[in-house]
């Protein structure tokens, strides 16, 4: 993250504080005045300015626009780019998801330091509901809709798929929401009925949407998003 990036967002500096401050060499980083605003702050640096040191509190929440390709992991053994390779320096403190991915599906992912709201998140017990926007090899039929608004029962599995709400979008897309999270759920969903998915984002997690977004971009979740995972 940039210096001033980081300054403004872990104090109560505004962006432009944070510039005149740095310029003005009372910026310092691992002891070393820095007058570059761009300078890029890396997880293990100590920034201080005006002699308090600069840093974060809380926990942190996120919300990432996964583009297609990239791991939904946290393991430094990847050889492919992952969700934490997109927000390197933007935060010291150690992130997991809250919510994976398949490496071909695109779209919102939570990233937060936080276990017990990650549980809220991910937890069926919780019926937090996932959009997602699915395009499919065949037409869709209608009876489907009502077979996942009933449940399905997938292979491998024990209890069916709690209901699912599927609104047709066109012959062969569709807007599917579920409020769990088996494995590779909607494309089982799908295959189970006699259909492939061929293309697949998620859209929303709850109230927290992709907003305005571009692949591989992310924000940090306002207090309102984080909060209504509790209620």
């Amino acid at each position: 993250m940039r210096l001033d990036k980081f300054i403004a967002t872990h104090s109560e500096a505004s962006r432009t504080l944070a510039k005149a401050a740095i310029k003005s060499g009372r910026a310092k980083v691992n002891g070393v005045v820095v007058k570059d605003q761009g300078f890029k702050v890396k997880p293990e640096d100590e920034i201080f300015v005006n002699g308090r040191l600069i840093a974060e509190s809380g926990e942190v929440y996120i919300a990432l626009y996964k583009p297609e390709g990239v791991l939904s992991s946290t393991g430094d053994e990847e050889e492919d780019d992952t969700v934490i390779d997109l927000v390197d320096g933007f935060t010291h403190k150690e992130l997991h998801v809250a919510g994976r991915l398949d490496k071909d599906t695109t779209g919102l992912v939570l990233l937060t330091s936080d276990g017990k709201w990650s549980h809220r998140v991910t937890s069926p017990k919780f019926e937090c509901e996932k959009v997602y926007r699915v395009s499919l090899a065949d037409p869709i039929d209608q009876e489907i809709v009502e077979i996942f608004a009933k449940g399905l029962m997938l292979r491998g599995e024990l209890k069916e798929t709690l209901p699912a709400k599927l609104e047709l979008l066109g012959e062969r897309e569709g807007r599917l929401t579920i409020t769990e999270g088996k494995y590779h759920q909607v494309k089982r969903m799908f295959g189970a009925v006699g259909n492939k998915v061929v293309e697949l984002e998620r859209e929303k997690i709850g109230c927290v949407t992709l907003r305005d977004l571009e692949p591989g971009e992310f924000y940090e979740l306002d207090p309102e998003e984080v909060e209504s995972f509790w209620k």
